[in-house]
């Protein structure tokens, strides 16, 4: 399921590429651990008032998960491939709200082949309770 060793990226490759990006910087997204062997990625994103389902509740609203989801199975395969790739299709199940100062997202590339790369994507809140499940498609070439 892996990639070319040379085309992958480190954990501090992808923070930069975060860092560099408007949108994913404004989200504030850190990667907090990236393992090539079991090709996952985990990466938090902070609660900010704008990213509030409604001011005060400490609840993320479901539109900024949605892109936490994306960006965070975008990069389980961008970190195999050497960079960000195109989303096919992407499913979200919002099992509860999510609740407290972030969220946690741990990526598993499920299969990486050579026209399509399968995702799935937990996220959990402060308490580590599961929140959301993801399922993404994305093509596997940079871009």
């Amino acid at each position: 399921m892996s990639a070319e060793p040379s085309k992958r990226l480190s954990q501090e490759q992808v923070q930069a590429i975060f860092d560099r990006s408007p949108f994913i910087s404004f989200l504030a997204l850190r990667v907090v651990g990236l393992d090539h062997e079991k090709s996952e990625i985990t990466v938090s994103m902070p609660l900010r008032p704008e990213l509030e389902r409604r001011s005060g509740t400490g609840q993320f609203h479901g539109g900024p998960l949605a892109s936490f989801i994306d960006t965070v199975g975008d990069f389980a395969v961008g970190m195999e491939v050497g960079g960000g790739v195109p989303t096919i299709n992407m499913r979200i199940d919002y099992l509860r709200p999510a609740i407290g100062d972030a969220v946690t997202g741990v990526a598993r590339v499920r299969r990486l082949g050579k026209s399509t790369a399968v995702v799935d994507v937990d996220v959990f809140d402060a308490s580590n309770k599961l929140v959301a499940v993801g399922r993404c498609t994305y093509a596997p070439q940079t871009g």
